[in-house]
């Protein structure tokens, strides 16, 4: 274990103690017996026609007790492929990989039943088959039939009462209520009612299906996709309850609209269910989660801006009568506009003073803006 073992790789001569390799016993280098068939009597030394440049992090490998740094002259899938060769194994494989920034594949769980299986794969892998891939294709399709019907049901001549009671419009103080009960489908038989149903059927199946074919019920509850599948359930069985207990006369009828409308609200985060059959809303999710830091330091510098601004074209507009900054927290709105160069127009200063801030807060909001975009990106 103390002699020193000669190591020739393409004409570079290396030696170590053979202490040293016997650290990992189970590579190429550490085992006597399988290192035996490159060994040159002549010489007395070992021989490998490999690359020379990557040996040398291999064999500090050995000497530091499992460290990998690759060289940076030899490109990863060389290095690659000279750890496969001298059998490091997988693990060290994956600690060179997440130290050269790629990201780790961590083995998914499969069911261990084979009906459970073939479900689980059906429904969360369309790349394991063709069929699978025809599921998530209607899964797609089913979606945007759902969001187009939540759209096309708030059109006017859609509504209760036709083209006719869009024309005519009602008192501003019953024009709430009129929207409100035009969200709740008057008629189970309503065309978008019927279309709705059709499309939380199918949501609600493939929810189940993936609840029970699941290798973990609490890692299924777990993953965002899953809790967004349920939020867009959800709505329609709590729209149908308040509805059939509206025509019931069961319950307040201001309580139940007040109700639907926060629920009409919820149906809109159906569209973020597109992003499980979407590698770039994945990938855009993913680079958000990774960008907090920056984005929470963003919005700070922000809200100090439109505090400072809001603040100073208050009492610059001090002075006019006719001003459209009564207040601080009025002002709040004009400085968030304005930082963000969006400019709606709805209020501007008009004193010399006014102008003045105006500028600065706009050029304050572009710097803002756009310094923590490389950052971010």
């Amino acid at each position: 274990c103390c002699e020193r073992v000669a190591i020739n790789v393409a004409g570079r001569r290396f030696e170590t103690l053979g202490r040293t390799l016997l650290r990992f016993p189970d590579t190429l280098l550490g085992d006597p017996r399988r290192r035996r068939r490159y060994f040159d009597p002549q010489r007395r030394e070992y021989f490998f026609d490999r690359h020379r440049g990557a040996f040398g992090a291999v064999l500090y490998y050995y000497q530091s007790g499992g460290r990998l740094r690759r060289p940076p002259d030899v490109p990863l899938d060389v290095f690659l492929e000279e750890l496969r060769f001298y059998q490091l194994g997988a693990e060290a494989e994956g600690r060179l990989r997440e130290a050269e920034g790629f990201a780790v594949e961590v083995a998914q769980p499969l069911p261990g039943g084979r009906l459970q299986r073939r479900a689980w794969l059906l429904c969360e892998h369309p790349e394991s088959s063709p069929a699978a891939r025809a599921v998530a294709l209607l899964s797609v399709l089913v979606i945007l039939v759902s969001i187009v019907v939540f759209c096309l049901e708030t059109l006017p001549q859609f509504r209760v009462g036709g083209e006719g009671s869009a024309q005519t419009p009602p008192p501003v103080s019953t024009n709430v209520n009129a929207s409100s009960s035009s969200s709740p489908r008057g008629s189970l038989t309503d065309p978008f009612f019927v279309v709705e149903t059709i499309c939380i059927c199918w949501f609600s199946l493939e929810l189940l299906v993936r609840l029970l074919a699941s290798p973990s019920k609490t890692a299924f509850f777990r993953n965002a996709m899953n809790l967004i599948d349920l939020v867009a359930i959800v709505p329609y069985f709590v729209a149908l309850g308040t509805e059939l207990a509206r025509q019931r006369g069961v319950g307040q009828p201001a309580m139940s609209l007040a109700i639907l409308r926060v629920i009409r609200l919820v149906r809109v985060f159906r569209v973020f269910k597109l992003s499980r059959h979407s590698t770039g809303l994945q990938i855009l999710g993913q680079t958000l989660r990774a960008s907090m830091r920056e984005l929470g330091l963003l919005i700070f510098f922000l809200l100090i801006g439109v505090v400072l601004f809001s603040s100073a074209v208050y009492f610059a507009e001090a002075e006019d009568p006719a001003t459209s900054f009564t207040s601080i927290p009025r002002a709040f709105w004009w400085a968030v506009v304005t930082m963000t160069t969006v400019g709606y127009g709805d209020m501007a200063p008009v004193t010399v003073g006014g102008k003045l801030v105006g500028s600065l807060c706009a050029i304050a909001g572009v710097l803002t803006i756009s310094l923590p975009v490389p950052v971010i990106v």
